[in-house]
């Protein structure tokens, strides 16, 4: 069903005229004929409003059945790692991390980058120039 119908069909239900609408809702008696005539599609804030004006769950606009939908029965929620910078300590050194930076002008923070880019380049796993592997290693 469209939500214009709907708004309309419950505004008739209880007796409501557009222009009560008007007064319980700040929006004008026009702007509610172009809703319920499907020449403007109101946001959902202004759904809210209509659903307080008539006094209905805001769900009630997009549901025919006079219950409330069921709640979809979803898989649990995967537990991911915390990031970083979720306890105090770590915050800590962030905040210092960021007075530190913008101490910095803009030839320190790239010479920075720059290094850290390296370091991290170092760091990576390299495989034997020979082809062999080495001692413990599974191929």
């Amino acid at each position: 069903m469209l939500i214009a119908q709907k708004i309309r069909e419950l505004r008739e239900s209880k007796n409501l005229s557009q222009g009560d609408i008007e007064h319980r809702t700040g929006l004008f008696r026009c702007y509610t004929s172009r809703v319920e005539n499907g020449h403007t599609v109101p946001t959902v804030e202004t759904l809210e409003k209509y659903a307080m004006a008539l006094e209905v769950p805001l769900y009630r606009f997009f549901y025919n059945g006079e219950e409330p939908p069921e709640k979809p029965k979803l898989p649990p929620a995967k537990k991911t790692e915390p990031l970083w910078g979720a306890k105090a300590d770590e915050r800590r050194e962030l905040r210092r991390f960021a007075k530190a930076l913008s101490r910095m002008d803009d030839r320190q923070r790239w010479l920075l980058l720059g290094m850290a880019h390296r370091m991290a380049g170092r760091n990576r796993i390299k495989k034997p120039k020979t082809g062999r592997l080495g001692k413990g290693c599974v191929p």
